[in-house]
């Protein structure tokens, strides 16, 4: 085994615990970001590009027709091919963590659909499911089996939120292993199907789970029940005939007691088990080779690479599998490094020296990795692992369209993420789409007073009806600090009377004055 270092490039704060990796045609792609996707990449995949020792990040695009994928952290990650001999591929993402820290319950469909030099696209699709749902999880794996023509995907493991029948003010946020429940999902008529196996009594997550065929074996995991990492090997035997699928469980002996650990496939029978967890506080230094022939496996303890000091010594670890016995391994950076959250890198090639030259593109297994969560319980978990399942290799494109954080707006303190007025509760770690319209930022309105400033729509209690009347209409908005503000400055315009021509005087009929006499006379007159 060989241990070399790999340097990140400007954006190493990208890269944290809790990202998947996807393989497409040799190309590795980055998954599930901490925090939001900021403008440079509002779809949060980019391209891995691993050059002369050196990463660098490209953003990447999804097709019209996609629906959208949140950066989701601990997923379950699986390939889905038409047969298990098939290239292409796609890849099954089920639950995770949101940057909010909510749970999701959703599956998604990611595939390929155009790849040029400067652009790849991606399509992405959302699958309804019937019948026994699995609930929102993370720390849980997926894979998919093959009997008798047929495929179906397991899922198995994680943790959730505890019921919210059971919360109470101290334990809100806490977590609890999922029941250990097997669930069968069957993509082509969208229905899911749970089965409780009687050897399956403890909840497990982040273990270690590798497919072949119609059998699973299940390896290690932590309990946070019993705080305890499992010591047996489980082996899942899917048998799928025409009527209702059929599911046994097997514990076998030989298993080892470790969390967090990864595993590479090094050939089509024999994978390498690197990593891990014996303890709260004790990394696992040790290598395994497991064999899996004539439906038996073989666990040996295997010569492990001479470890760093950095890595003896630092008190948490994590990484995944890169494909064809290559593993990605991360320590946490030192704290006087000018970039804050960086960690280093490095590349585990489980191979001879001679079959790594043989082998210029190293391409994604169906063995599944799992990752340790920190914010839960236990001190070790301050490490949570990266969740990969790919490897990433060198692509040969235009360095100028390499993204560099550098070069984002920090909207920490400007852009959307400020603090708009005095009880602006807008926060990046917490806030939740409000509005309909809203994606993976903030509603914002411009204010009009002096220079003008933007507020978050929500801050200001606005309806959705009225923000989207305002957006359309062309008229000035005052926020709440200003309205009244703006009421009392303005003034009265001074409105010009209108000139009215003046009006002609009546004349004034002459009228004859009559002596008395000559009244009488006129009245004399009359009457005759």
């Amino acid at each position: 085994m060989s241990l070399q270092m790999v340097s990140t490039v400007s954006n190493s704060s990208l890269l944290q615990p809790g990202f998947s990796l996807l393989n497409f045609e040799g190309h590795v792609f980055f998954f599930g970001q901490k925090g939001w996707p900021k403008r440079s990449c509002p779809t949060g995949v980019f391209l891995l590009d691993i050059k002369q020792n050196e990463l660098k990040m490209k953003p990447v695009f999804f097709s019209k027709d996609s629906c959208y994928l949140p950066p989701l952290r601990y997923p379950a990650l699986c390939t889905l091919r038409s047969n298990s001999r098939a290239d292409e591929h796609q890849y099954i993402i089920h639950g995770g963590k949101t940057p909010n820290n909510d749970l999701s319950d959703k599956i998604y469909f990611i595939s390929l659909v155009s790849k040029t030099s400067k652009k790849m696209t991606f399509q992405c699709i959302e699958k309804d499911l019937g019948g026994e749902v699995p609930e929102a999880r993370y720390g849980h794996t997926i894979n998919v089996v093959h009997s008798r023509g047929k495929s179906m995907s397991v899922l198995f493991g994680g943790r959730s939120y505890t019921p919210l029948a059971q919360r109470t003010t101290e334990t809100w946020n806490s977590v609890v292993d999922c029941l250990p429940s097997v669930f069968l999902i069957d993509f082509e008529f969208g229905c899911c199907t749970s089965y409780m196996l009687p050897e399956l009594q403890d909840g497990l997550s982040f273990h270690v789970s590798i497919a072949k065929d119609d059998t699973i074996y299940i390896l290690g995991g932590h309990s946070l029940q019993n705080n305890t990492r499992s010591p047996n090997l489980y082996k899942l035997k899917i048998d799928l005939p025409l009527g209702s699928p059929a599911v046994t469980c097997t514990i076998l002996p030989g298993g080892i007691s470790v969390s967090s650990a990864i595993v590479t496939q090094i050939s089509d029978t024999e994978f390498v088990l690197v990593g891990g967890y014996l303890s709260d506080n004790q990394k696992r230094l040790v290598c395994n080779t497991i064999v899996l022939e004539d439906n038996k496996i073989e666990i040996a303890e295997s010569v492990g690479p001479e470890w760093t000091p950095d890595i003896k010594h630092c008190r948490m670890w994590f990484g995944c599998d890169m494909g064809k016995g290559s593993v990605l391994l991360g320590i946490p950076g030192a704290n006087k490094q000018i970039i804050p959250d960086a960690n280093y890198f490095y590349i585990l090639r489980c191979k001879g020296a001679e079959e790594d030259k043989e082998e210029e593109v190293i391409t994604q297994t169906c063995s599944q990795t799992s990752s340790e969560d920190p914010g839960d319980s236990t001190p070790f978990e301050d490490s949570e692992e990266f969740c990969f399942s790919a490897e990433a290799n060198s692509f040969d494109a235009d360095d100028a369209d390499t993204y560099n954080e550098e070069d984002e707006e920090d909207e920490s303190e400007t852009g959307y993420w400020i603090t708009c007025c005095a009880g602006c509760n807008i926060d990046i770690n917490t806030w939740v789409p409000f509005y309909s319209t809203e994606l993976n930022k903030p509603a914002m309105i411009l204010c009009s007073s002096g220079a003008g400033h933007w507020v978050h729509a929500q801050c200001m209690d606005l309806s959705e009806t009225m923000l989207l009347r305002l957006s359309e209409a062309n008229v000035k908005y005052f926020c709440n600090k200003h309205i009244d503000l703006n009421k009392g400055l303005q003034t009265p315009q001074k409105v010009a009377c209108l000139k009215k021509p003046p009006m002609k005087p009546l004349r004034k009929k002459k009228t004859m004055k009559l002596s008395t006499s000559a009244k009488k006379s006129f009245l004399r007159r009359l009457f005759e």
